[in-house]
């Protein structure tokens, strides 16, 4: 049995959290943050993958080298989802993981980590960038 969204937006609808429907496929959460005021959290539910992916913060001012270490050296200690770069430079965290291996307790596991590491990087970005 695959994924639906329908089963994600329950689910987020009982932890009381604030989402919204971005097409047929993606939910935006909102997540309460300490260093951001909050963090919106994508997810994708396919046909066949799933795909979460968070907004960090825009492409850094200056002192780009350190800021893109520092991200690099992030990825190696991080298990599923990664820092990355859109065509304008803004940072974010992006997972693809195969939709039969998606169930609700992993997205509360990944919404947890999507938010603890934008959350807890957004101070650090901001003093080596920005």
């Amino acid at each position: 049995m695959s994924l639906k969204i329908s089963e994600v937006t329950s689910y987020l609808t009982e932890q009381e959290l604030a989402f919204e429907l971005a097409g047929e496929k993606t939910v935006v959460v909102s997540l309460p943050g300490t260093n951001k005021q909050f963090v919106n959290v994508a997810m994708t539910i396919g046909d066949t993958i799933f795909k979460i992916e968070s907004f960090v913060a825009r492409n850094p001012d200056e002192n780009h080298e350190a800021v893109y270490r520092w991200i690099l050296e992030q990825n190696r200690k991080l298990l599923v989802i990664n820092y990355c770069l859109d065509h304008l430079g803004d940072i974010y965290l992006s997972g693809t993981l195969p939709i039969s291996t998606v169930d609700l307790n992993q997205i509360d596991q990944l919404l947890g980590v999507m938010l603890s590491t934008s959350d807890n990087s957004f101070n650090v970005l901001l003093e080596l960038g920005f």
